[in-house]
Formats: structure tokens, sequence, C-alpha cells
């Protein structure tokens, strides 16, 4: 028998949470005063309402924060162009997403409407169904909502799976839940799988249709500007600190920056000094979070670096007091370390490094995105756990656009190989670009899947 709804403890788990749902917004205000807005967005479902035209389809899109609205934005570019009298609404689950889709916003004035998406209440999830009344629901990556998807079937939307992937890890703990997940999967139209490996651990838990669309994160282009603009700031930086290979630690997650700065002590690098070879890079962390921006700067002042901050990168880092050394310290200028603080600026970092090692992946976070790193040209070191981004990260290691390393200490060492032979990064830099360029078209087969679902839809099928 097929199941109406999620089961009663899940509710009431739902329910029973909610103080601490509401403590941990108040908790994660005090880095980001986002979190203290939109409260009956979330917890009521209750929102603005975005006019269409009688007879236009709404198309509700879901990605919780940056890396999913980012992949989701060529799918949205071209959903718009192909249904020209389409609206959007736009969900988000943290502030840094809901900011990231803005640049959709004004790309598409009027037709595309943020929200954050209701945490998983009945009342709340059948509530902002209703304001919205979505044509399809389409939503990003690893998003199965049981009562949100139970209510959706109730009010006929069909849901597509977008980019889905589900590592063996998250496998392992869906499986724990096997019946609430199969149960809420049933409500899901059809998944479009990133990989065949991903389709075979989707296949586990869902019943319905996959197809294998390819992973929507390789159609998004960067920025040619902000590549050449960062290229515009290595020469600056170049006349500055001298011929130094620069050395990116991107998208770092809390923890990675004091493995990384331990691991620089040990090869002599943490104060400037020239280390296994002459000259010493320079050094840029570009933390994930922009909540941490602060506390990185912080940790870097305290190892006795002068910590020069993108908004100072005009300036020398001995001339602010907001960007000299720990006082502890009476660092150079030689031995500054640079702070990409800032956000939608990943091309202008890749546009100037030599080399980037790729965040989340010294811990067991899953690893951040490397294929954008790959769209710039920038030769990529990955560390032990890249299980979110599995086969682009196989993929580019066969390709020869990134090496593996088993922690920070040979992820310096490997970076310095490359740093220091030219030769070696231009070849990993082209096999970036060929890498990244080989695998576009999920866009293409996931619009395809979508359109084949709104017009079953249209005819009652």
């Amino acid at each position: 028998m097929t199941a109406t709804r999620a089961p009663r403890w899940y509710t009431l788990a739902w329910l029973l949470g909610l103080p601490a749902a509401a403590l941990h917004l108040c908790w994660r205000s005090l880095r980001q005063r986002e979190y203290l807005r939109h409260w009956a967005e979330r917890f009521l479902g209750h929102g603005a309402s975005l006019a269409a035209r009688p007879g236009a389809p709404v198309v509700w899109v879901h990605a919780v924060s940056v890396g999913e609205t980012r992949a989701a934005q060529p799918l949205i570019e071209q959903l718009a162009r192909a249904h020209c009298d389409a609206v959007f609404v736009l969900t988000h689950m943290t502030p840094t997403g809901r900011a990231a889709g803005t640049d959709l916003v004004q790309a598409f004035p009027g037709r595309i409407q943020q929200r954050y998406l209701p945490y998983d209440l009945p009342f709340a999830v059948r509530r902002f169904l209703r304001q919205v009344d979505p044509s399809i629901g389409i939503l990003m990556e690893t998003e199965i909502w049981p009562n949100l998807l139970y209510a959706a079937r109730e009010r006929h939307v069909p849901v597509v799976l977008a980019n889905a992937r589900l590592s063996q890890r998250s496998l392992a703990k869906a499986l724990r839940y096997r019946e609430l997940i199969r149960g809420a999967s049933a409500c899901v139209t059809i998944v479009g799988a990133q990989t065949q490996a991903d389709r075979g651990r989707v296949a586990q838990l869902y019943d319905g249709p996959i197809r294998v669309t390819g992973n929507l994160k390789f159609d998004l282009v960067p920025d040619p500007e902000q590549v050449e603009q960062g290229k515009g700031l290595r020469a600056r930086f170049r006349e500055r600190f001298g011929e130094r290979p620069l050395w990116l630690f991107a998208s770092t997650r809390e923890g990675e920056e004091r493995l990384i700065l331990d691991a620089l002590r040990t090869r002599g690098l943490a104060d400037g000094g020239s280390g296994p070879a002459s000259p010493a890079p320079l050094l840029l962390f570009v933390p994930r979070h922009p909540q941490r921006f602060d506390e990185v700067a912080a940790l870097l002042q305290e190892r006795g670096n002068a910590v020069l901050r993108r908004a100072h990168w005009g300036v020398p880092p001995d001339a602010r007091p907001d960007v000299a050394a720990s006082p502890r310290s009476s660092a150079a200028p030689s031995s500054a370390v640079l702070l990409g603080d800032s956000m939608g600026e990943m091309p202008l970092y890749y546009g100037m490094a030599d080399v980037a090692l790729i965040g989340g992946s010294l811990l067991p976070l899953g690893g951040q995105n490397l294929i954008e790193a790959c769209a710039c040209g920038c030769p990529v070191v990955l560390g032990p756990h890249m299980f979110n981004f599995a086969q682009a990260a196989d993929d580019a290691e066969a390709a020869g656009a990134a090496r593996r390393v088993r922690d920070a200490q040979q992820a310096l060492g490997v970076m310095h190989e490359i740093s220091i032979s030219a030769a070696a990064r231009q070849r990993m830099a082209a096999a970036a670009l060929a890498f990244s360029s080989m695998h576009r078209g999920a866009t293409v087969r996931t619009l395809a899947l979508i359109d084949d679902v709104l017009a079953s839809a249209a005819t009652g099928r």
C-alpha cells in the first residue's frame, strides 16, 4: 500500500526540534545577521507571492546553498529562455545560497522570486505550496524532505530530483531510515543523476525512472573578466613581492586552516622562510563560508602573519592597522598572507594561482567544487576526502588535471613540485581546461528531462 504521509514519529521529531532550530538560527546570526530574517518563510511557509500570468508555468527550484545555486544557474537560464512566460521561485536554506541567487534575479527582472524553504512541517510545507502553486518542483542534488514530497504529490505537483548525487557514506545513512526515505522518494517523478555510480546508489532507495544527465556544474562557465582580473592582480603582486609562486587554499573549511598552517611551519614556510626551495610561495586562503572570514584572519595573525585582506589589496599590508601583523610578530611584507574574504570571486582567485588545494578534502567533509578550478585552467591538488565529488575527482586525476594526496604535508610537497615547474603547470592547466570542456552538456540533458515532465503534466498523463 502506497504511503500518503510521513510517519508520525518524523513529524513529531520536527515539532520537538523547533526550539533547537530557533536557537540554531540565533547562534548562526552571531556571525551572519541574515539568519534573523524571514523566519515566517522558514517556520510557517509564508512569504511574498510572485504574480504569474494565467496559464503560465510556475517553476519552483530548490537549491540549498551556494554550490547548488550555482549549479542551478545554467539550468534556470535555459528554462527561462525556453519558456518565456514562465516565472520561477528559487528557494534556499542558507543566506549565502540566497545571496548567490541574486544575479539570477537581476538577470530576469520580475520573473524570479527568492524564499527560504520552510522546515519540513506539514502545515508549513502545505502553506508554501498553496502560495507558490508550482507547475513543477526541481530539487537540486540530494534534497529529500518527506513531508514536502507527500504534500507535493497531494497537490499533483511533479517533482524532479536534478543533478542528483549520493555518496556511499550518504547512502549508508539513508539506509538506516530505509522505510522513511523509500516512502518519500516514491513521490519523486524522475531523477536526473550525475553519474552511473550515483544512479546505482539512488536506485537502492528509489524505484522510479533514473536518467544519467551529468553534472550541471560543468556547464557553469567562469566569468572570463574575473579570470583576467585575477591574472592582473597576480602581476601586481609579483611587482610587490617578487617572483614567488602563489598557492591557493580554496574553499577551506573549519579545522583545515590549522592543518595547513601546521604543515607550512613544519616545512619552514609559515613565517616567510624559503622552505625546501627559494623563493617562498605567496599564500592565499579563501574560506568557504563568509561567517568565518574574521576567524581565519585572526588565526593567521595569531600565527605571526601579516594578513592582507581582499578589500586592501591595493594597499601595502603594513600600511593599515587592520591588516598589520600580529603584535607578537615583526612580520615583514614579504611574509604577508593573502585572505580572499569576498563572495562570488572564485574565478578571480583561481586566475591568480599557480596551483590550488581544494578545501573540504583534508578532513572528512566530502570536498568542495574542483570543477570551477579546472574550468579556470588552474591545476588542483585534492585531499583524501572527495566523496561528494568522487567521479569528478577520479576523472580529473585520470585526465592529468588533478593530483591526489593523503594529508596536508604531502599536499604542500605536491604544490611545491607543480609550482616550480612551468612545464608541469602548463600541462595540468591544459588538461584542466580540456577536462572541464569534455564533460559539459548536462544542462541540455536535464532540460529535456524537465520538458518531458512539464509536457506530461500539461496533458494530464
